[in-house]
């Protein structure tokens, strides 16, 4: 039986949209939208935060930091703040870092990641998520909000696992766009696969989060989801890479890189085949002949 509670969507992009269509017809909703629209009904971040047992940021991350200062002193001590947003800001800090700085102590927060393509969830087609979170009780209470739904939720406390996980696949699925736009076929796909989980694995220990996450929803879920979705943005801007169409290459995936390399939060030339990513977005050109010679030069041993 599911309870009904105040959810209050932070943004309404595609994202937004989707979890509206999930939570509309169970659960009490308000939307606040930056940039609002004249066909739809939106409230101010005073009149939504005050009621919330629920607040869904369906943002990007760089507006995160803003946005929880405003709402911080507003909230009820139990509303919980919940996040998809799969980036860094410009600080390289991702979501579940900006809240654990910008809330008080005891609210509660958690992350949501996994294969949750909007479209497919506007379509009522299933959808898969990890909740991140720091107890138990706060992962109840979002089993309870979606229980309705075909979104299906895992639990996990190795927030900073999921984290860098999904933040991370952004990256590594750009190969997997180059790699078929080349015509390098199936098997390199399936090296891809095995190289990127590895190095996933091995930057997420090194980042604190917990051996063996990213081989689950957050990691290899949403990797496969958006390294083969013909949708998916990541794996097209890996094909235009691979054309040599080097206007308006962005997303979350390049902006990681970015704050990768200029805040140095880890060494990525521990990692080849992310440090060959890397190397394609500094100079994209010839990209046949650098992907050959990256996988000439594996060990074979």
């Amino acid at each position: 039986m599911t309870t009904s509670v105040n959810v209050f969507i932070l943004g309404h992009g595609e994202m937004g949209q989707a979890m509206e269509y999930l939570l509309k017809d169970h659960h009490s909703l308000a939307i606040w939208e930056k940039f609002p629209r004249t066909n739809h009904r939106y409230i101010s971040l005073v009149e939504g935060a005050s009621h919330a047992d629920i607040a869904l940021f369906c943002l990007p991350v760089n507006p995160h930091r803003e946005v929880t200062q405003q709402l911080a002193p507003l909230l009820k001590k139990t509303c919980v703040c919940v996040s998809i947003a799969k980036g860094l800001d410009e600080a390289g800090k991702n979501a579940a870092q900006i809240f654990a700085e910008n809330l008080p102590a005891n609210q509660p927060y958690a992350l949501l990641y996994g294969p949750m393509i909007s479209e497919e969830i506007r379509a009522g087609r299933y959808a898969f998520g990890q909740l991140g979170c720091r107890d138990i009780a706060t992962f109840h209470i979002m089993q309870n909000c979606f229980c309705h739904t075909r979104l299906y939720l895992q639990h996990t406390f190795d927030i900073t696992g999921i984290s860098w996980s999904v933040i991370l696949k952004n990256v590594y699925a750009m190969a997997f766009g180059m790699a078929d736009e080349l015509e390098l076929g199936d098997n390199v796909r399936g090296y891809l696969a095995a190289a990127a989980l590895q190095e996933l694995n091995q930057i997420v220990l090194g980042m604190g989060g917990q051996a063996g996450t990213p081989y689950h929803l957050a990691g290899l879920g949403d990797l496969i989801t958006t390294a083969t979705s013909a949708s998916s943005h990541h794996h097209e801007l890996g094909r235009r890479l691979a054309r040599g169409e080097t206007n308006d290459i962005t997303g979350e995936g390049p902006h990681t890189l970015a704050m990768i390399n200029q805040h140095r939060l880890f060494d990525t030339r521990k990692y080849p085949l992310f440090q060959f990513i890397h190397s394609i977005m500094q100079q994209p050109c010839d990209v046949r002949l650098k992907f050959h010679s990256y996988l000439e030069q594996l060990d074979a041993g």
